[in-house]
This record gives C-alpha cells, sequence and structure tokens, in this order.
C-alpha cells in the first residue's frame, strides 16, 4: 500500500474509487465504505483509495483535543492489511480547511485522486465551513466525470454506530461492547520499552509500553489482554494507568504474559484489551500489590475460560 503523509504533493495513478472520512477506529460503520471500495475496485480495475486528514478536523477548527480511538499508524496499518492501494493522510492545513466544496472535488477528488466513483456515508461533509455534503457530490459528480454512492449507516440496537457512541462505552470500561462495535478488540498497538523491573523482581515480569498523547486510553485499571507480537500470541492481564503503589509519573501499558519467557524489549507489541477487571488502586505495599497480582491472575484465567480462549 502507498501511505502518502504530511503533504499535499499526491496522486493516484490511475482512475480511482475514493471513500472519505475521518476514520477514527475504522469501526464496522467505516468498513461498510471500505468493503464497497474494496469490491468496486476489483469489479472495475480501479485503485483503491482512503482519503483523511492528518489531524481530526475539530482539533484545528474548535480546538479539541484528539483523543483518537486509534493512532494514525494503527489505522495505516488496518488498512494495509485489508488491501487498499493508496492511503492518503491530508494536511489539515489553512488552504484546505478554507477550500469551498466545489474546488475540494476538483483539486482533490478529480485532478489528484482522478475518481471515477466515491463512497461516502449520508452524512459527509466537506469543505470550508462542512458546506458541501454527500448530496453535492452525487449531484454534482457527472459533471466532473464520477459516480457518488451513499452508503446507510451501520446500526447496532436502533443506535448508529460511531466513533463518538465507542468512546462513550471505552470511557466506561465496556471492552466486550466497544469489541462489538469496532469489530475488532480495542488496541494498543506500540513499542515495547524498558520499565522499572518492578514487575521481574515479585516474580510478575511484564512488557511496558507507553501510548501517544493522541490515544484515547479505557478507565485506569486491570484488563484481560491478548497480545501479539514476533507472530506469536499470548494472553495475560494489563495495567493501564500511572501505578499509584510505585508512583510513575507518566501513563502507561504494563502487560503481564502468562507463559513467556521471551526478551521482547524493543519489538512492537499489539495488546488487545478483553475485559476489564478492576480499578486501579494503590496498595499499602508491594507485598500486598504481590498478592492481589495473583488473585487477579486466576480470575483473568478464568475468565478466558468462560470465552473458551484458553483450556
Amino acid at each position: 500500500m502507498k501511505y502518502i503523509k504530511h503533504t499535499l504533493s499526491f496522486e493516484a495513478e490511475g482512475g480511482s474509487v475514493v471513500t472519505l472520512g475521518k476514520f477514527d477506529g475504522l469501526h464496522r460503520g467505516h468498513m461498510l465504505l471500505v468493503d464497497r471500495v474494496l469490491e468496486i475496485g476489483r469489479q472495475e480495475g480501479l485503485e483503491t483509495v482512503v482519503f483523511t486528514f492528518a489531524v481530526p478536523p475539530a482539533m484545528r477548527v474548535a480546538h479539541e483535543p484528539a483523543h483518537q480511538l486509534l493512532t494514525n499508524e494503527e489505522r495505516h496499518l488496518r488498512l494495509e492489511n485489508y488491501g487498499i492501494d493508496l492511503l492518503v493522510e491530508c494536511p489539515f492545513s489553512e488552504e484546505v480547511m478554507r477550500m469551498e466544496p466545489e474546488a475540494f472535488i476538483r483539486e482533490i477528488l478529480v485532478e489528484k485522486l482522478h475518481a471515477a466513483c466515491v463512497v461516502v456515508g449520508t452524512d459527509f461533509h466537506f469543505g470550508y465551513q462542512r458546506r458541501g455534503s454527500a448530496q453535492m457530490l452525487k449531484e454534482l459528480g457527472p459533471d466532473y466525470g464520477f459516480r457518488t454512492e451513499i452508503i446507510e449507516k451501520a446500526r447496532e440496537d436502533g443506535r448508529e454506530i460511531s466513533s463518538t457512541w465507542i468512546k462513550e462505552e471505552l470511557r466506561k470500561g465496556r471492552m466486550e461492547r466497544v469489541e462489538q462495535l469496532l469489530g475488532y478488540p480495542y488496541t494498543v498497538r506500540e513499542k515495547i520499552v524498558h520499565g522499572r523491573a518492578l514487575g521481574r523482581t515479585i516474580g510478575v515480569p511484564t512488557i511496558n509500553q507507553v501510548p501517544g498523547k493522541e490515544k484515547l486510553l479505557p478507565p485506569y485499571g486491570v484488563y484481560v489482554s491478548r497480545v501479539k507480537v514476533l507472530g506469536k500470541e499470548f494472553y495475560g492481564m494489563t495495567n493501564i494507568g500511572v501505578k499509584p503503589t510505585v508512583r510513575e509519573n507518566f501513563t502507561g501499558v504494563e502487560t503481564y504474559l502468562f507463559h513467556c519467557q521471551e526478551d521482547l524489549y524493543g519489538q512492537t507489541a499489539e495488546v488487545s484489551l478483553l475485559h476489564y477487571q478492576r480499578r486501579e488502586q494503590k496498595f499499602p505495599s508491594v507485598e500486598a500489590l504481590q498478592a492481589h497480582l495473583k488473585k487477579d491472575e486466576a480470575e483473568a484465567e478464568e475468565y478466558l475460560k468462560t470465552q473458551g480462549l484458553l483450556p
């Protein structure tokens, strides 16, 4: 997959089928668009393109924090695995922010991406002050040589699936519900870094990751997790937070892998949070923490057995 970012100098190689949006989370609703793009690409021999922005537009316009379900790199890798040909992460510059909708159609969709087909959701808006709409694309497309398909939103329990809804559930630690709406488990993908090695001294060796500030994390606490690293898969338990018993000064992701003795420092791991066990808490001593971790481990293994993930 070609991955173009941090520049307005991008161009599709030939005729393309394009979908556009923020794609935060690449949830089940987004995947209706991506799947349709891939289907059209196969049928018509078109380059498949996802167009998005390097930062959420609200971050620039309303000065809201990013708080993304996926980092840009996580989104990139998921789209690459799905088989998209070209991902464009367009900088949300002043020039782009003030571009009128028809200028966006002409300069981005037609001149740069050579769109033959555009696939968007019913609520898609674009251009200066979001003046452009899915219906505008459908009406103006024939004049510019492309057609538009407008895809209905995915729904669950009568509600439209959205990044906003998923973030609500994530902030409550409802990981099973988050997985249901995303279509895959909530995951932190980061390089493994050196910690303080306290876990090793108390018989619970762990791997440590420090997610970027843009990554939205669930409540501080202990989670049942599944970890993919070096092409292998492990189960374990993960602590999200600042480890108040030993007073860390940053928010980290620390995972104890069951039945793993390998040195994984420097590797990139995908830690999927499957179930929220308990909130993070301060213990009166390291010994008390150690005793409680044994209890957490037993409960985590029991949960995994009930889900058919461990024998």
